[in-house]
This record gives C-alpha cells, sequence and structure tokens, in this order.
C-alpha cells in the first residue's frame, strides 16, 4: 500500500489592509501597523450606518489589473488573481502536468458587488442594461474559476464555503488533494471584497462590528477589556501546495509543511460559538492527530480571535485546554487587530503568517491590547514580535465561521 504523499508550502501571495503584497503586508504585520481607516465616503452619513471605517486593501486592485480585467471579475475575483500570481511566481511558476494541477478558492460572501451593483442597475435602468457577465462575476466560485483558467487547473477546481472558516477550509481541502492523489500541485486560499454599504449596515445591525468611529486604528482589540467587535477587512491569500516529492524533482524551496488538518462543527447555532468551545477543541485535536504531532511541538497559535466579546475567550479558553501543561510556553498572536476580519480570505492570510513566523522565527504582535482580559489563560505576544525557538517546531492556524464551522490547521517549519 502506497504512503499518504507529505504536503509542502512552495509559494506564498497576497493582497491586504496592510500591503499590496506578502512582503509588505509582513513587514506592517511585524511593524504593528493597523489597516484599518475612516471610509473615503459618505456611506455613514447616506445610510445611517453606525459603523464609518473598515480595513481596505492598502493597493487597489485597479491599480494592479489593467481594465479589461477588472472589468469582467468582481474585486474578490480581482484579489485572488492578484495573490494567486504572486504565489505562483513566488513557487517558481512550476511545471505541472494540467491534470495534476488544481484550484480551490473560497469566499465567504461571493460577489455581492456585482450582485448589488446588477440590482440596482435593474431597478433604476431596466433589465436590458444587465451586463451579460453578472452572473460569472457574482458566483461564489468565481475566484476559483479564474485561478483555475489563470494555470489552467484541470485536476479540479473548488470553492468550499464555511463563512469566516473558508480561507483555511480551502487549503485543507487542497492538502486533501495531494494526500489522496488527485493532484501534484494544488494553488489554494480565501478572499472577499465585502466592504460595501449593505455588509456594513448588517453586520452593525448584528451589533458584531466595533463601533469605534474616532479611533479606527485601535478599534480591532482582541482580549482586550474594552473590546467591542471586530473590524471588517477585505483582500486575499493564496498558497502553493506541492507533495513534496514533487516539490523535491523540481528543486522547489519547501517554505514549510502543511501537516495537520483538523475539521468540525459546533451543532448549536447560526452565528454564536459554542460555549464551551467543544468543537474548536475537537478541530485543534484532530489537526494534532492528522499531524502526527504532540502538543508539546507547538510553539505559537495564531487565533481566530476576532476582538469581539464573547468569541476571544471561548477560543482562548479551548486553545488550553489542547495544549494543557504545554499551554505555558506557547505564544499567541492575534493578528485580525491590524488587518481587521477578512471573513473568507481571513484563515489564508493567517497560514500565511503562521508560515512567516516558522520562517522568521518571530511570532507577530497583537496590538491595541492595552488592558488584557483577566480571563485570558495564554501568552498574548503583545505590541512588538516574540522570538520563536530554533529547530523543528510546529504552530497552529485557527479560523471558525457563522454556522459553526471549525478549522484547524498545523504548519511545521521545513
Amino acid at each position: 500500500m502506497s504512503s499518504v504523499p507529505d504536503v509542502v508550502i512552495t509559494g506564498l501571495g497576497a493582497t491586504t489592509p496592510l500591503g499590496g503584497d506578502v512582503a509588505s503586508t509582513w513587514r506592517a504585520a511585524l511593524a504593528g501597523e493597523s489597516g484599518a481607516r475612516t471610509l473615503p465616503n459618505d456611506w455613514a452619513e447616506t445610510y445611517g450606518i453606525a459603523v464609518s471605517f473598515a480595513a481596505q486593501l492598502k493597493v487597489p486592485s485597479v491599480d494592479v489589473l489593467p481594465r479589461p480585467e477588472t472589468k469582467r471579475m468582481d474585486p474578490s475575483a480581482q484579489y485572488a488573481i492578484i495573490a494567486a500570481r504572486e504565489a505562483w511566481a513566488h513557487a517558481g511558476s512550476p511545471e505541472v502536468d494540467p491534470e495534476r494541477l488544481g484550484a480551490v478558492v473560497s469566499s465567504g460572501i461571493g460577489g455581492i458587488w456585482t450582485t448589488l451593483d446588477a440590482w440596482d442597475t435593474m431597478r433604476e435602468k431596466g433589465a436590458r442594461r444587465v451586463l451579460p457577465m453578472t452572473v460569472p462575476m457574482l458566483m461564489p466560485n468565481s475566484p476559483a474559476a479564474y485561478v483555475e483558467l489563470e494555470f489552467g487547473a484541470r485536476a479540479g477546481a473548488h470553492a468550499l464555503v464555511s463563512a469566516c472558516a473558508s480561507g483555511a477550509e480551502a487549503i485543507g481541502y487542497a492538502c486533501e488533494m495531494i494526500r489522496t492523489g488527485r493532484a501534484d500541485v494544488v494553488v489554494a486560499g480565501g478572499t472577499e471584497a465585502a466592504i460595501h454599504p449593505m455588509p456594513l449596515a448588517a453586520f452593525a445591525a448584528s451589533r458584531t462590528l466595533s463601533t469605534r468611529n474616532d479611533d479606527p486604528a485601535g478599534a480591532s482589540r482582541p482580549y482586550d477589556v474594552q473590546r467591542d467587535g471586530f473590524v471588517l477587512g477585505e483582500g486575499a491569500g493564496i498558497v502553493v501546495l506541492e507533495s513534496a516529492a514533487h516539490a523535491e524533482a523540481r528543486g522547489a524551496t519547501v517554505l514549510a509543511r502543511l501537516v495537520g488538518v483538523g475539521l468540525s462543527s459546533d451543532g448549536y447555532h447560526i452565528t454564536s460559538p459554542e460555549p464551551s468551545g467543544r468543537g474548536q477543541i475537537s478541530a485543534m485535536r484532530s489537526a494534532l492527530v492528522d499531524a502526527g504531532l504532540s502538543t508539546a511541538d507547538i510553539v505559537h497559535v495564531n487565533a481566530h480571535a476576532t476582538s469581539t466579546v464573547v468569541g476571544d475567550l471561548i477560543e482562548a479558553r479551548g486553545v488550553r485546554e489542547v495544549l494543557g501543561a504545554d499551554a505555558d510556553r506557547v505564544v499567541l498572536s492575534a493578528t485580525k487587530s491590524m488587518t481587521g476580519h477578512l471573513l473568507g480570505g481571513a484563515g489564508a492570510l493567517e497560514t500565511i503568517f503562521t508560515v512567516l513566523a516558522l520562517m522568521d522565527r518571530n511570532a507577530p504582535p497583537t496590538i491595541n491590547v492595552s488592558e488584557p482580559d483577566p480571563e485570558l489563560v495564554l501568552d498574548l505576544v503583545r505590541d512588538t514580535p516574540r522570538a520563536l525557538p530554533d529547530g523543528q517546531i510546529a504552530a497552529i492556524n485557527n479560523s471558525f465561521g457563522f454556522g459553526g464551522h471549525n478549522v484547524a490547521l498545523v504548519v511545521a517549519s521545513a
């Protein structure tokens, strides 16, 4: 019986509120910069939205892509293509049989700009003015389809939708495509472009957004006693995954290894996390078992930590329960304090942060935590990066989504 292929990461790509690529995003993260800003529009005043800020892309996609591409893609697909091209180039533009190349790119919400713009056009100008490309632009698999077309992938193109866990679940599914022999290389990740007045109004109505309109940069404050909700962000994160054998055969540089994938669901509530954290705990434990690692191997956790009053502590208690006595020497980062919450793109971007933390031996900081919640039972990296140990080390990236979706990925150093 053949052994299961090891899966490695050979390329990273991103466009985020901190930078237009991975290098600039990582520099800003290590420097503790915030991507949240007052929105340059009158949405709050015009529509009566309680929140007037968000974490928009640092480099607008229209400044990167040629106009013909932006005209036929929803912003969510634009962001994915920008990140995918960077990741592919970073991986050395691998030569791979198209039948052995896959794409898994997810979005939590999909083409919301296209959907709502088309509806406005029809109401105001009639059905004849609705663009013929509207459906290919708004469908939630559009980013995956454009990435598949970009590289000629024929092993399968997929778009898993699990709210804010979508990007991480996409990477986990891509890993399984390689492990089961469907593909040798998979381009995978998540994207989101939902900074639009309707989603802003809806999230604000659900009281999940911070309302610190006077201090956007300080609004996302995971684990702080004054946290009052998340900051809506946008962007994309894409990784190139390969079987270790394929990467070795072509002489690729291995950045890290994806060794564990853990999935679960809460079976509890459409928006609220299950109070005991049992689903999150199950996902983390499953990922460790899948990785064949013990808690002693883990040195770092990139937390989902959105800055909501209830959710942050449920996760923190879950991490402590999973790691047990080893939790005292594991450092925790909550990078949404800087990027805002990229929804379907969050888990993918945070997987990239986890890879870079292991590569640089540096855990990124959590900003805006002036008074840590006394119930936080973990060592939070605050304000400045924290050095990670030498040798073979591993980290967990957590992603959780509305509907009770839980994904934990275990990444190990190369």
